[in-house]
């Protein structure tokens, strides 16, 4: 990740990196395969003397990776006023606006970061691309259009327009990365007009702790 965001901002992903300002903007830092991945990329851009800050539009500091109260890297929590849903519906819409109100503030009241990282919801990327001098990257972790239900009139009529925006935005960024060959070939499937247009991701695999397997286990 470390020369993912070194080299989508131009700089060299040697030794004598330059030091850069990285945003992580993440729909929800709770606890999950997505929030692991990005914690670990974030500690590990940290670890390589990047200046990261991760924003989200909720942290609970009960429920979360320790490594996000640990003061690796700050964290700063903007629109957790905002609904998550409307009478157990619209999670999609209110996900949007939630990453959107994220993205705003990130806009308003920070100074430019060098390269912004964003996770799973894509139609912030318009809006951060208003930052001239920051580099967009995307990590897909698999097409949200393809999580989601369609199976009746209405709730095909309630995807479509998120669908295209999805896509559409997706292919804004400057960097695309999903997590595996499979998700890229998903992605090439699903995105048929970025293919088209020769837009295709790069693979970065989650982080594996090797620590683990230093000792050996009794499985019996």
């Amino acid at each position: 990740m470390a020369a993912a965001a070194a080299g989508v901002a131009g700089e060299s992903s040697g030794t004598k990196t330059k030091k850069l300002k990285i945003a992580v903007i993440h729909p929800d830092l709770g606890i999950g395969g997505a929030e692991r991945l990005i914690v670990d990329a974030a500690c590990q851009l940290a670890a390589h003397g990047h200046d990261v800050h991760v924003f989200t539009s909720h942290h609970d500091r009960n429920r979360c990776f320790e490594e996000t109260v640990s003061g690796t890297f700050p964290v700063t929590v903007y629109g957790d006023f905002l609904p998550r849903h409307v009478f157990y519906r619209f999670h999609a819409v209110c996900a949007y606006l939630r990453c959107i109100f994220v993205a705003l503030c990130v806009l308003l009241w920070w100074s430019s970061f060098d390269v912004i990282l964003v996770d799973q919801v894509s139609v912030v990327i318009p809006l951060l691309k208003l930052k001239a001098s920051s580099k967009t990257i995307f990590y897909c972790h698999f097409p949200d259009l393809l999580l989601a239900q369609h199976t009746t009139i209405l709730r095909r009529l309630y995807r479509k327009p998120i669908d295209m925006i999805e896509e559409a935005t997706t292919g804004m960024a400057d960097l695309i990365l999903v997590n595996s060959k499979f998700t890229a070939a998903t992605f090439a499937r699903t995105f048929c007009s970025l293919h088209a247009r020769g837009i295709e991701p790069g693979v970065l695999y989650p982080a594996v702790s090797v620590e683990q397997f230093h000792e050996p286990h009794d499985y019996s």
